[in-house]
């Protein structure tokens, strides 16, 4: 279907065509970034709002090098063999964040299922040095599955991430042909065990719609993200990054994103932020901030 005209030649709707921004912030922060021999999932995975997070000194970064051991036909970061770990990485991000001034970070990172713990040491090594650097920052971690092991699961928990996040991506039915290397109950796994163990973190997920699904579908997805205790859940638009991964099927109009908010709502996410241009990341702040407004109210 990669190939397939109906789908390529979709025409983007008005609500998704974005002002670039540019400007004399955008290339200050990409030029540290780059200078720091850092790498963000903005960049890798071609993100629409980059120009406006760059240029309000925001950025997600991703961590354990730039290629992936899973090749996610959805996703725009290289699949290949990954780089040795770089140890001194987690001190270059807590660096990072005290130049850019942040008062809230996401981390990401490419899965590795290569090494022993997915990659969950250094993880845990960037949120303390982070935090210790950055005593007014919160951290926000996006981590694979890490397998499910509870070993490497605990590793991350244990570093006391603000917000610990895992993406379900899609809905169940469309795993074999977006991430076949991935395993839905597995990541539900994951997100219930965070919720059982995560002493104070707010655990969140997120997926796109537009890739072939049906609205029972992705209610059922909420429903199970809900009953695994998630408290955050993200979705937007699927944009595909290329004629070479999988075509958009369906644009999903602004109305139907907010009918999607009433149905992750009803289902008992504590926060639903559903819209066109949503990622897990964007606004990250302010969705954190939003959560704990809610159930303070």
């Amino acid at each position: 279907m990669a190939n397939d005209p109906e789908y390529n030649n979709m025409r983007k709707p008005p609500w998704l065509k974005i002002k670039a921004n540019f400007g004399e912030t955008f290339t200050e922060v990409k030029a540290l970034i780059k200078n720091m021999n850092l790498h963000t999932v903005c960049q890798e995975a071609s993100c629409p709002n980059i120009g406006e997070c760059f240029s309000a000194r925001t950025a997600t970064f991703i961590i354990l090098g730039d290629k992936c051991t899973r090749n996610c036909r959805f996703c725009d970061v290289h699949p290949g063999k990954p780089s040795p770990v770089d140890c001194e990485e987690p001190s270059r991000i807590a660096e990072a964040v005290n130049k850019l001034n942040l008062r809230y970070v996401v981390v990401t990172s490419v899965t590795r299922d290569d090494l022993s713990d997915g990659g969950a040491g250094i993880f845990a090594d960037m949120i303390r040095l982070t935090k210790e650097r950055n005593q007014n920052c919160k951290v926000e971690v996006l981590i694979p599955d890490l397998k499910a092991d509870r070993k490497s699961l605990d590793i991350v928990i244990n570093a006391e991430p603000d917000v610990l996040a895992h993406n379900l991506e899609t809905v169940p039915e469309l795993y074999s042909s977006a991430r076949p290397q991935a395993n839905y109950e597995r990541s539900l796994d994951v997100l219930k065990y965070a919720s059982e163990n995560g002493k104070e973190s707010i655990v969140k997920s997120g997926m796109m719609v537009g890739l072939g699904e049906n609205i029972n579908q992705v209610k059922k997805v909420l429903e199970d993200a809900a009953d695994c205790g998630c408290k955050i859940f993200t979705i937007g638009q699927y944009l595909s990054p290329s004629k070479e991964h999988l075509p958009v099927r369906r644009f999903y109009t602004p109305e139907e994103f907010d009918e999607i908010k009433v149905i992750g709502e009803a289902a008992g996410i504590g926060l639903m932020v559903s819209g066109p241009l949503v990622r897990s990341s964007y606004m990250a702040h302010k969705q954190t901030d939003d959560y704990y407004r809610n159930i303070n109210q």
